[in-house]
């Protein structure tokens, strides 16, 4: 039943589709009429075609072919300046083309009809016998679509482009045999609703509720690859909401569908789980042009939007009810931060992520105690020390988490950290907080007391770090007396 192709795509579509790919043609006819002329087939496969029928340029090109490793590298040795194998066991070669100062890489990779054990999730592989042998593996029928090279043919055996007209994620295979063969594809699922704006066909979606413990059979480091790309889409939240409503969040980031338990303490929302969406939708709009200075946070930013995310984790294990019918999260900040870097750990984040976004998270209600500015100097720099190279990202998070729709309260916060950003504008240009240190080093500080590096020493610097943040500049010499009052009061110094 797979190998009856749907009609050919309207002929407008299919201009607009090659029209996509002109910058490309050149490219494409030329692989394809090597391929061809040496008995081989030849296909543009995948992502790049689905993306020329969106009117989107792709970014990579994948093909697929007839022929073997060997006969593969052999034709792309004749195409490019040189070959590599980028996994030959599945079938992969790469090669690059220099010429006229500019390279072009390629990746071919022969028809596969690969199994899975079901446990490992390494695959048996097994090369196809055609185009279709290999359409069928794909994840969804969207994805399944092909163009023959150097003709431009489309092959469609699973009416992808009907699907992705409709905009409709369905699986060419049945969707239990797709994510019983990868459980992966469900979450690739999820990101495919909120990079294209799809949405599951039913059997789709009860497959992955069905089979959503199966995600725990794949690595932590390929969830969280496609966790990350879930999370730099342009919209991001409507594929969080699949996330976890198929239940595949309770298996791979169980903190997200914890908080639709909870209230949160304005009563504004219906739950702290939205309202945590909505804190990352006003990040996002928060974000910096991708071509902007780094002050203004060039979007997509990660550490931004998992912070936006993640930052109320913490309020389940710290909720309390309180008499009249209160409720109270208190230190849910600490604790967030705490869950925040497990979380990360786990799904094997790298170490500057895990300890930018749990610090991100740890800061975010700092701002409320700023009432009305009644702040000293000496608070506003720690606010800002503390916060460190993440102040830009600390900014939007903190704006993002004003939620209410209390158009009045809104403004008088927006108002309030307008002059909060002032006053550390102010700051920074008079004392250079970016880089504040105490006014004397650590060999001034050993020759003042007459000391060697060492815990005491560490201590001593800590001391006048706290005075330089309290006081702000007071040269020298006053750094000097404080430091030794400081000193006489310590059992060190007798």
């Amino acid at each position: 039943m797979f190998l009856v192709s749907p009609s050919p795509p309207p002929a407008a579509l299919m201009k607009q589709a090659v029209a996509r790919l002109a910058p490309v043609l050149p490219l494409l006819t030329d692989l394809g009429t090597r391929f061809t002329q040496a008995g081989h087939e030849l296909a543009l496969v995948g992502g790049p075609v689905r993306d020329a029928f969106l009117d989107r340029t792709p970014p990579d090109l994948d093909f697929t072919t007839s022929a073997s490793p060997d006969e593969t590298e052999a034709i792309l040795r004749s195409w490019g300046s040189s070959t590599w194998d980028m996994g030959r066991e599945f079938g992969t070669i790469g090669a690059v083309r220099r010429e006229g100062g500019s390279e072009t890489t390629v990746e071919v990779t022969t028809y596969r009809a690969d199994a899975y054990d079901g446990v490992t999730r390494k695959p048996v592989v097994a090369f196809g016998e055609s185009l279709e042998d290999d359409l069928v593996r794909r994840d969804f029928t969207v994805n399944a679509m092909a163009l023959r090279l150097p003709s431009l043919e489309f092959v469609d055996p699973h009416g992808g482009l009907d699907d992705l007209q409709a905009g409709l994620l369905r699986t060419p295979s049945t969707p239990e045999v797709s994510f019983g063969d990868d459980p992966l594809r469900m979450m690739r699922a999820v990101r495919f609703v909120a990079q294209l704006g799809l949405v599951p066909a039913p059997e789709v979606y009860a497959a992955m509720q069905e089979m959503a413990s199966t995600i725990g059979i794949v690595s932590a480091e390929r969830v969280r690859d496609e966790l990350v790309k879930l999370l730099m889409a342009p919209r991001p939240r409507p594929g969080l909401e699949l996330l976890a409503e198929s239940g595949l969040a309770s298996h791979v980031l169980p903190e997200l569908p914890a908080l639709q338990l909870e209230v949160d303490e304005h009563h504004r929302h219906k739950d702290v789980y939205v309202h945590s969406l909505i804190v990352l939708d006003q990040a996002i709009a928060l974000e910096g042009p991708v071509d902007g200075p780094e002050e203004s946070v060039p979007g997509p930013d990660l550490w931004l939007r998992l912070a936006a995310l993640l930052h109320d984790i913490g309020k389940p294990p710290t909720r309390r009810f309180e008499a009249g019918g209160g409720v109270s999260f208190h230190h849910h900040e600490v604790v967030g931060a705490k869950m925040t870097a497990k979380r990360l750990k786990a799904l094997r984040f790298d170490k500057d992520t895990v300890k930018a976004v749990a610090r991100l998270v740890e800061l975010h209600l700092r701002f409320h105690g700023y009432g009305d500015g009644q702040w000293t100097d000496s608070a506003v720099r720690r606010y800002v020390t503390d916060a460190g190279p993440l102040l830009q990202r600390l900014h939007r998070l903190t704006r993002a988490d004003c939620t209410t729709r209390n158009v009045r309260k809104a403004q008088r916060l927006s108002r309030t950290y307008d002059e909060l950003e002032a006053r550390i504008d102010r700051l920074l240009e008079a004392e250079e907080l970016g880089a504040v240190r105490p006014e004397l080093d650590g060999n001034e500080i050993a020759a003042v007391l007459g000391i060697s590096p060492g815990p005491v020493l560490g201590r001593a610097y800590k001391y006048l770090l706290a005075v330089r943040l309290d006081e702000g500049p007071l040269g020298k010499e006053a750094a000097t007396e404080h430091l030794l009052r400081w000193w006489s009061e310590q059992p060190e110094s007798t």
